[in-house]
């Protein structure tokens, strides 16, 4: 008998041949959507979570949605996200400023009225637990095409010994040669001059003019309107000897491109009434200054562009968070522009070489320890791709007591496509400390994230291997660094790239959180404009898929230097390390505040007994995080403590 097929089976066959014929016109299709749909599922399983980690978008409402360039966690536990224009050209013409600030525990978001534009600041944590932020932009760039008026830098000159003179905005400057008049844009304080003498005879040789500068404009557009030599220039609107005394110098006045410009306001963040307090301004105007606090609780601001667009010559201050004034230190030192510099347990400063940008191809990008009080600089060898500073993150690795630093990636000067796949070693406490090659990533990146971890890890994440992400070149990855062993162990991507303009922040309960991005183009094709990336993740880390956590259920408050604090809890048997975290304030990647300092651990019939390093450069006053870890290398979550 012929054998014949049943209808079930009929239909099968009549199933699988359209399946078939459909996975011929749509196979890439299929896949995609079988790959995404079973990576979906990968990444969700706690097997997968606990070796990996994992990550989860923040639901913003959009009423808060800002261009975070800036954040910090504060005491209170909330995250200040900071805006400023956002590195957009409207907002700040429309004068629109923007500040957020987050509630992680309750998961709730504030507006916070923000009063200058501190896109492009620099801010450190206090010792009384408030914010500094200082600097900020003035004016945006423009490019050379864009520029219709001429303009640039003049030096006025006062040679009258016996008093400072004021111009304010508006003070007409006239080429003695050239006849051409050009306009300041801002009031400018002329020192008065000094007498100078001869050492030897104490006889009278000269006066030294006092100097002032300042940023002038032709009144009319055109080319014509320019200069192409140096010129001396008269001041309108002065009187008897000041007409004299006081003049200008110009070089080129014409129509170059303008770079960013900086403002003098600083600003504290009170994290308990939740606004800014304005303070006392800087002596100098800073677009991103570096802020790094040091031993005795103040702050030194350094670099960053002036109000006419030019590094900061070098005209280092400190401010005074008790009287909240602001002194030159008197000496001179320069760097680029946003300079990485740490303050290290004997007082001194470390500057990484890791940079922003902005600043001179071959001025200040040594890196080195510097001793303030001296202003020397011992210079650090070994650094082999020294031109590759830009844009790299640097981390001070765990525990902070070893004073050891691990600079990450990096690229070119300015719009280089360079990039750096190198991660770089320095023990500082080496009698001749010198850079080492050390784990390098797969490949090369700017603007990579680094985060230090309770459990003594680093995570690295985001980043591109061309200029802001130039040509689709964002990398999702992340990867732990361990650095016992300088070994990189790559865990959970990312869901969104992240490149300029990014950084991330851990949080109490031990997650961190990413934000931020600034593409320049949207595309692989770099065809369409990029858009500024508002959508903020978080990464849970493997440590928190592995059980239960240890926790802290008492204990006191404030922690003194050389002293010791005891704290309840259930699992005193299991908890292997104490460690002082200090909150967090990032931005451009690098966050000098960031430590992790080991304390010194006992069990105790209730639970355990932490002491504190005595040393105030090591554990500088302030609010800082307690995190306990158990054998599994699971830690608690955070408790704040103060150190006076």
């Amino acid at each position: 008998m012929k054998y014949r097929p049943s209808r079930r089976t009929r239909r099968m066959a009549i199933s699988t041949a359209v399946v078939l014929a459909l996975s011929g016109a749509n196979g890439p299709w299929l896949y995609r959507f079988g790959s995404e749909r079973y990576h979906a599922y990968a990444i969700n399983e706690p097997e997968y979570k606990a070796a990996n980690g994992h990550w989860d978008f923040l639901d913003v409402p959009s009423e808060f949605r800002i261009n975070t360039i800036h954040a910090a966690l504060l005491h209170t536990g909330k995250v200040l996200l900071v805006a400023g224009s956002g590195n957009n050209q409207k907002n700040f013409d429309a004068k629109s400023f923007r500040s957020v600030l987050w509630d992680p525990a309750a998961d709730t978001f504030k507006n916070i009225p923000t009063p200058k534009d501190m896109f492009c600041s620099g801010h450190t944590q206090l010792p009384d637990g408030k914010l500094l932020i200082a600097g900020g932009t003035k004016r945006y760039e423009k490019l050379k095409g864009d520029v219709t008026k001429a303009g640039g830098l003049m030096i006025v000159h006062n040679e009258d010994p016996d008093k400072p003179i004021t111009l304010p905005a508006g003070t007409r400057f006239t080429g003695k040669g050239n006849g051409k008049t050009f306009v300041s844009k801002d009031p400018v304080l002329v020192e008065r001059a000094t007498k100078v003498f001869d050492r030897r005879t104490g006889a009278f040789l000269r006066n030294d003019p006092g100097l002032g500068r300042i940023y002038v404009e032709s009144r009319q557009a055109g080319t014509e309107y320019g200069t192409g030599t140096q010129d001396n220039y008269r001041v309108s609107g002065l009187s008897g000897s000041d007409t004299r005394n006081v003049y200008g110098i110009a070089q080129k006045l014409a129509l170059d491109k303008k770079d960013f410009q900086g403002i003098r306001e600083a600003y504290e963040f009170d994290p308990v009434a939740e606004k800014y307090i304005t303070v006392d301004p800087m002596h100098e105007a800073r677009w991103y200054p570096t802020l790094t606090t040091l031993d005795d609780g103040k702050v030194l601001a350094l670099s960053g562009l002036d109000e006419i667009g030019q590094i900061v010559p070098g005209k280092d201050e400190i401010y005074d968070p008790k009287t909240r004034k602001w002194k030159y230190t008197g000496i001179v030192r320069k760097f680029p522009t946003y300079p990485a510099v740490f303050l290290l347990s004997d007082g001194k400063l470390f500057y990484s070489g890791s940079n922003a940008g902005y600043g001179p191809a071959d001025i200040g990008r040594d890196p080195g320890i510097w001793d303030l009080a001296t202003n020397r600089f011992q210079k650090i060898p070994g650094l082999r791709d020294a031109d590759e500073m830009e844009t790299s993150a640097t981390v001070r690795l765990p525990p902070a007591q070893d004073e050891r630093f691990m600079v990450i990636g990096g690229g070119g000067v300015g719009e280089s496509e360079r990039s750096s796949e190198k991660s770089r070693l320095v023990d500082l406490k080496d009698p001749d400390p010198e850079f080492r090659d050390g784990a390098p990533l797969d490949e090369g990146t700017r603007y990579p994230s680094a985060t230090l971890l309770p459990d003594d890890s680093v995570l690295v994440t985001g980043g591109s291997d061309d200029y802001r992400g130039r040509g689709g070149s964002n990398l999702l990855q992340a990867r732990l660094y361990d650095a016992k062993t300088d070994r990189y162990e790559r865990v959970a991507d990312p869901v969104v790239g992240r490149n300029y303009h990014s950084g991330s922040v851990l949080l109490p309960d031990g997650r961190v959180m990413i934000f931020g991005s600034d593409s320049l183009y949207a595309d692989s094709a770099n065809s369409r404009p990029g858009v500024f990336e508002q959508r903020i993740e978080i990464y849970t880390p493997p440590y928190l898929y592995r059980g239960s956590r240890p926790e802290l259920t008492a204990g006191p408050k404030r922690l003194r230097r050389g002293g010791t604090g005891m704290f309840t809890t259930s699992r005193g048997s299991t908890i292997t390390s104490a460690k002082l975290m200090r909150p967090s304030a990032v931005t451009h990647v690098t966050d000098t505040d960031q430590r992790s300092v080991e304390l010194g651990l006992a069990r105790t019939a209730g639970g355990i007994s932490v002491t504190v390093p005595k040393n105030r450069a090591l554990v500088p006053s302030g609010w800082y995080m307690l995190f306990v870890t158990d054998a599994k290398g699971t830690p608690s979550e955070g408790t704040w403590v103060e150190i006076p």
